[in-house]
C-alpha cells in the first residue's frame, strides 16, 4: 500500500472560517477534559499507604479503570446529551482529538517522558476527517461534512489510480490548507544502490559540502529576519491580552514565523532535488541534532533545520529513485579520505592537509569525501552486486589499506604514554 500526502491551499469564507475555529475549540475542550480525566487517575494513585498529602488528595476508588480510549470514545455520545454544542462538531471529528490525546499518551509511555499538555486558547489548529463515501476534491473546490464546499488551489492534479483516504485542515497564521492523504494499492520496491556517489557533510559554517566540491553557503532564514521579529513581539508585549489589536499583532508574528518556515522548506527541497540531479547514491551522517541544538550554537542548529533536511533528502530520494543511506560520523573530520590516516585537526583549522600521504583540500570537502566512501563500504558488506569494485581500496593487501596501516601505527608511535 503507497500512501502520498498533498498540500493545498484552501480559502474558506468568513462564515466556514468562524466555524472551522469553532469547532476546533470544541475539540480543544474535549482533548482537555480527556486529559484531565487520565491525570486524575494517575494523581488518584500517587499517595502513599500510610500518610496523606497536607495540602491536597485526589480521592477515586480503587476499582475504578484507568480512563482508556475505547472508554472515553463510549462516554462521548452520553457527554453530548449534558454538553448539546459537542454535536456541531461531526462525530468522527470529535473522535480523533480524543484519539489523539492516547497516541501521545502511548508514545509518553514508550519513550519515558513528554506527558501530554493542557491546549491554551488557540493551540488547537487542525482538525482531521478520516472517512468519506465519495471522492471530497474536485478541480475547484473540497467538500467537508456540515461545512459545504470550500475553494482550493489544487496545483498539483491527484495521480490516477490514488484515492482519498483522509483530510486534515490545518490553520497556520491565517492561511488554511487542506492536507490530504491519498492511497493506492500497489508494492514500491526501495532503490537499490547504483550509479554515482555523493557524501554530504553539513554544518554551520558551509551550510552542506559534498564529496564532488560543490559548497553550499548557510542562508540563515531565521538570523536575517531576527531584527523584525524582535520589533513585532516587542509590539505583541505592549498589547492587552485577547483585545483586538493583541489579535491583529499575534497575526503579524505568526505571518513572520509562517514565512521563515516556508522559505527554509522550499530551500532544503531545492538543494534536495539538486544533489539527485547530480548523483544516483545519497550518503549523509546518522547523527542526533537535537543534542547539537542544546548547546551554545543551538539558535544556530535550529535555523539551519538539519533534521528536517536530511528527512526531506531521504524522502526526495525515495521520490526519484535514488538510493539513500546514513553512516557512522565518528571521525569523519579527522580522517584522510585518500590514505585513511588520522589527521587532527580543531574547529579552527578549515583546511585539510594530511602529512602522510600530502592530500589537501576543504575540510568540509574532507569529511564529504569520507562520508562517501564509508557508504560504499556499507553497500559492499551488505552484498550488493557492481560496488564492490569502488570499494576495492578498503580491502586488505592494498595500497590504500597498506598505507593506512603505517599512519596508524606512526600514530601509535607518537602518542604520549599514559601516566
Amino acid at each position: 500500500m503507497l500512501t502520498l500526502t498533498h498540500r493545498y491551499r484552501i480559502y474558506p469564507d468568513s462564515a466556514q472560517e468562524q466555524q472551522l475555529i469553532e469547532w476546533m475549540e470544541i475539540c480543544r475542550g474535549a482533548f482537555n477534559y480527556a486529559l484531565r480525566e487520565i491525570k486524575d487517575w494517575c494523581d488518584s494513585r500517587k499517595c502513599p499507604i500510610d500518610r496523606c498529602s497536607l495540602e491536597k488528595e485526589y480521592i477515586i476508588s480503587s476499582e475504578l479503570k484507568f480512563p482508556g480510549e475505547i472508554q472515553q470514545l463510549n462516554n462521548l455520545p452520553k457527554a453530548k446529551k449534558e454538553f448539546p454544542k459537542l454535536s456541531e462538531v461531526p462525530s468522527q471529528v470529535l473522535q480523533q482529538a480524543i484519539k489523539q490525546l492516547h497516541r501521545g499518551w502511548e508514545y509518553f509511555q514508550e519513550r519515558g517522558f513528554g506527558f501530554p499538555r493542557f491546549k491554551k486558547y488557540g493551540q488547537f489548529k487542525s482538525l482531521l476527517f478520516p472517512q468519506f463515501k465519495e471522492n471530497p476534491v474536485t478541480n475547484l473546490h473540497i467538500k467537508l461534512p456540515k461545512i459545504g464546499a470550500i475553494p482550493i488551489n489544487l496545483h498539483r492534479p491527484i495521480p490516477t489510480g490514488f484515492v482519498v483516504k483522509q483530510v486534515r485542515i490545518l490553520r497556520k497564521a491565517d492561511k488554511w490548507y487542506a492536507s490530504i492523504s491519498l492511497q493506492c494499492d500497489v508494492n514500491v520496491p526501495d532503490p537499490t544502490p547504483y550509479g554515482h556517489p555523493i557524501g554530504v557533510d553539513i554544518g554551520l559554517e558551509k551550510f552542506l559540502a559534498t564529496s564532488d566540491g560543490v559548497l553550499v553557503k548557510p542562508p540563515k532564514f531565521f538570523k536575517r529576519l531576527q531584527g523584525r521579529l524582535k520589533v513585532l513581539q516587542r509590539r505583541l508585549s505592549r498589547k492587552s491580552k485577547r483585545s483586538k489589536n493583541y489579535e491583529k499583532q499575534r497575526l503579524k508574528v505568526a505571518r513572520l514565523h509562517h514565512q521563515i518556515d516556508n522559505t527554509r522548506k522550499d530551500f532544503h527541497f531545492k538543494q534536495a532535488h539538486t544533489l539527485c540531479d547530480v548523483g544516483d547514491m545519497v550518503f549523509m551522517e546518522d547523527l542526533d541534532y537535537r543534542i547539537s541544538a542544546k548547546g551554545m550554537f543551538g539558535k544556530h542548529m535550529l535555523d539551519a533545520a538539519f533534521g528536517q533536511f536530511r528527512t526531506i533528502v531521504k524522502y526526495v530520494c525515495w521520490k526519484r529513485g535514488k538510493f539513500f543511506a546514513e553512516v557512522d560520523a565518528r571521525g569523519t573530520s579527522q580522517e584522510c579520505p585518500e590514505c585513511g590516516g588520522f589527521v587532527k585537526k580543531d574547529l579552527s583549522v578549515r583546511v585539510h592537509s594530511c602529512p602522510h600521504c600530502g592530500y589537501t583540500t576543504n575540510r568540509d570537502v574532507a569529511a564529504g569525501q569520507n562520508i562517501k566512501n564509508r557508504g560504499i563500504c556499507l553497500i559492499s558488506t551488505v552484498g550488493q552486486t557492481g560496488i564492490e569494485s569502488a570499494c576495492a581500496a578498503d580491502l586488505p593487501g592494498t595500497e590504500a589499506t597498506q598505507s593506512r596501516q603505517v599512519a596508524k601505527s606512526r600514530k601509535r608511535a607518537t602518542r604520549k604514554p599514559r601516566k
